[in-house]
């Protein structure tokens, strides 16, 4: 009995009550599926005009061959020789594959080698083109190029130069000597950091809640009123502070003395910076330059170099770990990395077409991302050394005003229109929202502290959080009003330990928070 389809002794045979024919369950059924009729007699046909038939288990008669225990051993033997020839098959393809693997080896090798070369080539001639650049007089007359006031780039900068530099200058890059140098920072501070231990001098929390306003200077002109930035020196207790006032004020607030005015931007003042040493400053500005600043032995200031890189306002400026390097942000959809020895724009990168240009700006801690937030609403994390958009942070509303990374280099705060978001940089997500105030008021600025341990954030007023983990909470230490009686308070920065924090607002003046013990009475 085989089946009418196959021909072959069907397994599990059924049988048609309309033909009579004999077919495979599962061949036939495939067939009704798809043709719907037998198909011997070619009659419609449905799987309910078939029906199962019972029968014996069929055994298949063993071959000829395997009946004899000499035909056995043929069929054994015959097994052996197509094993061993695939096995021999298989040692030359092996052995062709190593020829082949061992003279692409040799190639890639060869291939690094000239490239390696080739950049090294690459990097010293821009090296020399750059200085070659600094070195080229300027075609302007000679009596402009003596009466220039400052550098600019490393040349003499013309009194009738318009900021901002029309065109697109050839950018050295970033040599592997310095990708090497920001590498060892790296793993330089990633160690120490695993090793470090919350200071001991550190200001505790209930001295926080006993915080209150000790002092008011009044830095800025009352003509232009307004504090738009502000940083702190803590190895000299120096704090700068950047105002509409088109200048910026260096203040030792041990003494309480104004120890330099920086004047010479034509707009507002919106970003000041101190490197580590507090040696030099560095002030952007909106009239599209960043101003490189020497301090002297006598206590003032004077300009070393002028950057005009920028076609558009600068926003933010932020120092790299190694203290060698600093990156700005400008309207104009480009950051730029800089060199501070020569003040040389090692490389300027342009951002995502559509975008509206940055706002703010925040080298991580260890110094191989940067972070830049832009004026549609979205944080975009760069790594320094390829300077790739490795990832962006959406989700607030409105131009984000402020980035701060935290000191273990975990946690980024971002500020804007809506509040200030927290975001976990394990997992590149954000954990944590704070909207302090109503949608009508926004968060200018955010900033953690050199501890890691507190959270400062101002809009209408100035609020200081504890810095916890991802799942514990994040409480509200101290709230503190807006004393200038404008409703923006702009800037806010702890003082070295946290034992103050000094404030910017619309109005001109310094604010200074800290215990009333520690600076004696009040000021009115």
């Amino acid at each position: 009995m085989n089946c009418s389809i196959s021909g072959e002794v069907p397994e599990e045979p059924v049988v048609s009550t309309k033909s009579g024919h004999v077919f495979e369950r599962r061949l036939i059924e495939r067939y009704v599926s798809d043709y719907g009729k037998c198909p011997v007699s070619g009659e419609p046909l449905t799987m309910d005009d078939v029906l199962p038939v019972k029968m014996g288990k069929i055994v298949k008669p063993r071959p000829l061959q395997a009946a004899s225990i000499p035909g056995l051993l043929s069929i054994f033997q015959n097994e052996w020789d197509s094993l061993m020839l695939s096995n021999f098959a298989l040692e030359q393809q092996l052995h062709t594959a190593r020829q082949e693997l061992s003279h692409a080896l040799y190639q890639h090798d060869a291939a690094c080698r000239v490239i390696a070369r080739l950049k090294k080539e690459r990097d010293e001639a821009r090296s020399l083109l750059a200085l070659a650049e600094r070195q080229i007089p300027m075609t302007a007359s000679s009596d402009i190029a003596v009466n220039a006031p400052a550098l600019s780039n490393g040349r003499k900068a013309s009194l009738d130069e318009e900021p901002g530099y029309a065109g697109k200058k050839m950018r050295p890059g970033i040599s592997a000597s310095i990708i090497a140098e920001i590498t060892d920072c790296n793993l330089a501070l990633s160690q120490q950091r695993k090793k470090r231990q919350i200071p001991s001098t550190l200001a505790p929390v209930e001295d926080l809640e006993r915080f209150t306003q000790l002092s008011s200077y009044p830095l800025h002109k009352t003509g232009k009123p307004g504090i738009t930035s502000l940083d702190i020196c803590h190895s000299k207790d120096i704090i700068a502070t950047g105002g509409i006032d088109t200048s910026a004020v260096l203040f030792d607030r041990s003494s309480g003395q104004i120890m330099s005015t920086l004047s010479g931007h034509s707009k507002k003042v919106t970003s000041v910076n101190f490197d580590a040493q507090g040696d030099l400053v560095l002030t952007g500005s909106a009239d599209k330059t960043v101003r490189i600043w020497q301090g002297s032995e006598d206590g003032s200031y004077n300009c070393r170099h002028i950057l005009k890189d920028h076609s558009a306002e600068v926003q933010a400026i932020t120092v790299h770990a190694t203290n060698n390097y600093f990156a700005t942000a400008s309207l104009d959809n480009t950051w730029c990395f800089y060199e501070f020895s020569t003040g040389l724009c090692l490389t300027q990168v342009e951002g995502a077409s559509g975008s509206e240009g940055y706002t703010s700006a925040a080298f991580h801690p260890d110094g191989l991302i940067l972070g830049t937030g832009t004026s549609n609403a979205d944080v975009k994390i760069w790594d320094v050394k390829t300077q790739a958009n490795v990832t962006t942070f959406s989700g607030h509303t409105g131009a984000i005003t402020a980035i701060s990374f935290s000191e273990n280099g975990y946690f980024l705060a971002t500020a804007a229109q809506d509040g200030v978001k927290l975001w976990d940089l394990r997992k590149l997500k954000n954990f944590r929202t704070f909207s302090a105030y109503d949608k009508d008021t926004g968060t200018n600025s955010v900033e953690f502290d050199h501890s890691g341990c507190y959270l400062g954030l101002a809009g209408s007023d100035i609020r200081v959080y504890q810095v916890a983990s991802v799942k514990s909470e994040w409480n509200c230490v101290k709230t503190f009003p807006d004393l200038s009686g404008t409703g923006k308070v702009t800037c806010v920065k702890f003082g070295p330990d946290s034992k103050y924090i000094a404030v910017g607002s619309m109005d001109h003046n310094l604010r200074i928070f800290g215990l009333p013990s520690e600076d004696g009475a009040m000021e009115s």
